[in-house]
């Protein structure tokens, strides 16, 4: 039986439902205001070393906020590193001119409604891909219960240190910061690691699955088409919006894929996951698994579906 089949009956199965919907976008709302967080505490401790200023021009006397009056002033931590000191301080300058002083005795509560909206501008920045790191933490979480259940041992890999971590009792939300998976099935090593160029793709790849040890893939053996056993595509925004254009990218990428190790003589299995499928996606979607060309495909929304997915990638 195909592995798709261990999840879908037809192409209607793969829809994502309103209730899913509805239950996605809370989901970013809530993530968005955990990541809001350390902004507003960063927005209080300006507001308590700013109110010892009796004027505007005070607050340049006070030590530890000239970064928190940068941000005030519209700079970005990214803009920061292109400007010289003398730059900083006619930002600042123009800052309590401009704005703080027009304000009057209010001018720390505007300092700090200045600083909000640099730090707003941020998160919204840091939100744009917030779907897609929710649908990684989602599906490494099921990879990560399927293994556990299963009684095999893993490694993962850090995203920041780039190092290799074994599994402990305790892997409560290493989602948040993982790159990798690794672990030993009934066929040989398997390792699995998150949006990499793939060479001979020449371009990133949500998901690769290699027939290596962690080590093998550090060193550079991931440029070898053979070391290949599933390539996927990851979308994990929920907009329905947006659905169609997801797939279209997502498809053109995996068109890519097959392509290319094609080329080289090789087959390995491609899969897609989705959060926001619609019905025609879904036909479509139906029809390429149905004929072989895609190997297996999940709606992210369904808790059925990633699991099974998560277990044919284990068992691969």
């Amino acid at each position: 039986m195909s592995p798709y089949r261990s999840h879908l009956n037809s192409s209607d199965d793969l829809v994502t439902t309103y209730e899913a919907t509805r239950a996605g976008f809370v989901a970013l709302a809530l993530e968005k205001n955990r990541k809001a967080t350390p902004y507003v505490a960063e927005a209080r401790a300006l507001q308590a070393a700013a109110s010892s200023a009796k004027t505007p021009a005070d607050l340049l006397k006070i030590e530890g906020i000239e970064s928190g009056l940068l941000t005030a002033a519209g700079l970005s931590d990214k803009a920061l590193n292109h400007l010289f000191p003398e730059d900083k301080q006619e930002a600042i300058q123009g800052l309590i001119k401009n704005f703080l002083e027009p304000a009057g005795a209010n001018f720390v509560e505007e300092l700090v409604f200045r600083f909000l909206l640099t730090r707003g501008d941020t998160l919204g920045g840091s939100m744009r891909n917030i779907g897609g790191a929710l649908a990684q933490r989602k599906l490494t979480r099921a990879i990560i219960s399927t293994l556990t259940i299963a009684g095999i041992g893993y490694q993962w890999q850090h995203a920041k240190s780039r190092k290799w971590l074994d599994m402990t009792d305790d892997d409560a939300d290493i989602e948040l910061s993982l790159r990798g998976l690794s672990w030993q099935n009934g066929t040989g090593n398997r390792t699995l690691i998150y949006n990499l160029t793939v060479p001979l793709v020449k371009n990133n790849v949500d998901l690769s699955l290699f027939n290596l040890l962690p080590a093998e893939v550090e060193s550079s053996e991931y440029k070898i088409p053979e070391t290949y056993i599933a390539l996927g595509e990851l979308k994990g925004g929920i907009d329905p919006a947006g659905a169609d254009e997801h797939w279209k990218t997502a498809r053109t990428a995996l068109d890519r894929i097959r392509e290319a190790f094609s080329k080289a003589g090789v087959t390995p299995r491609t899969f897609f996951v989705g959060a926001a499928i619609e019905k025609k996606m879904s036909t479509e979607i139906w029809e390429q698994l149905e004929s072989g060309i895609l190997s297996n495909a999940a709606n992210l929304t369904h808790e059925k579906q990633v699991v099974s997915i998560s277990q044919w990638l284990c068992s691969l």
